[in-house]
């Protein structure tokens, strides 16, 4: 499947909702929610240039204790869900984000680490990879390459040489090892303006080149396709890319994504308690698809089960190709 930008060929522009019109699969509505994702802030160690959020070490919007709370009194009261997914920014500099851990793991739920490796090697993280183990939370960690000149272009100096050093210690307490309880993925993002290749033979080439050079083990690699947001949309305008990488996108538009996309089972709060139908919405600021407009104004998510969801251009990103999600590709 044709992934640079110099083979696209011409095509009609649409907007993705026409488009999932055209094809019979409008409206988007909504499963029952079995996934609550939070993103508990957008500070971060790192400013990495696929970045969505344009997260960064001067960020200061963080989610405070009474937010932190009630989503907890949400989930408590919303049997559907089964996993709690927190991202940032870092979401472990977050000084809500252990009370987060503990009161998901109380109620049974099953819990996911969106982390980016170099915090845990920061002043005051020194024992989050065994506070992580403790609680079997699940890390999904980015590493978009295997060498270091592509990840340190993309995520800042020495990070790939940190990320390495992060993943032994993971590695130590029994992360990626194989009959593990302790489940260690690896995110793999373009390094440009890009389809990401197939999953599967990127993951053999990640578990060779891993285990050979390193010795580190992991459970799957997840393919995302960087979304045309924030940070990554600034440095496509500025490389002159923007407009050739959103008809890359929509040329590669693959129906077979749309039932499987992540927000129709998935729902995203924010930092400040708003909802919104995934982290990508939430960036740019657009509200959920129903009439709920923050945490506090629902008791259980499955009060959004068969509501529209929001859509815009950014979503020829998630239905391009093999498809992405947060768990990597669709098909």
């Amino acid at each position: 499947m044709p992934s640079d930008l110099t083979v696209v060929q011409p095509f009609e522009q649409r907007g993705f909702g026409e488009t999932l019109g055209r094809r019979g699969l409008a409206p988007l509505t909504r499963y029952p929610v079995t996934t609550l994702q939070i993103n508990v802030g957008w500070r971060c160690d790192l400013a990495c240039t696929h970045c969505h959020v344009e997260a960064g070490p001067n960020r200061t919007e963080m989610m405070d204790r009474r937010t932190a709370d009630r989503i907890l009194t949400v989930l408590r009261g919303s049997p559907s869900v089964t996993t709690v997914d927190l991202t940032g920014g870092a979401p472990e500099l977050n000084a809500q984000f252990r009370h987060l851990v503990e009161g998901a793991r109380a109620l049974g739920l099953q819990l996911i680490d969106r982390c980016n490796l170099t915090i845990l090697l920061e002043p005051g993280q020194e024992d989050t990879a065994e506070f992580l183990a403790n609680h079997c939370v699940r890390v999904v960690a980015s590493l978009p390459c295997t060498t270091e000149e592509t990840v340190d272009a993309q995520r800042g100096r020495r990070v790939f040489e940190r990320s390495i050093e992060a993943l032994h210690k993971l590695g130590r307490l029994g992360y990626g090892r194989a009959g593990s309880p302790l489940t260690l993925d690896l995110v793999y993002n373009p390094p440009g303006a890009i389809l990401p290749p197939p999953q599967a033979e990127l993951e053999a080439t990640y578990r060779r080149e891993l285990r050979e050079r390193f010795g580190i083990e992991f459970h799957r690699l997840l393919a995302i396709t960087n979304m045309p947001i924030r940070r990554f949309a600034r440095m496509l305008e500025r490389e002159g890319k923007a407009e050739a990488y959103i008809s890359l996108l929509i040329a590669h538009f693959n129906p077979e994504t749309v039932a499987e996309l992540m927000c129709r089972s998935l729902v995203s709060v924010g930092y400040d308690g708003r909802l919104h139908d995934c982290d990508f919405n939430q960036m740019l600021d657009l509200p959920l698809g129903s009439k709920a407009r923050t945490i506090w104004e629902v008791s259980d998510l499955a009060e959004l089960e068969g509501d529209h969801i929001a859509t815009a251009t950014h979503c020829f990103g998630c239905t391009a190709g093999a498809g992405s999600s947060c768990d990597g590709t669709l098909r």
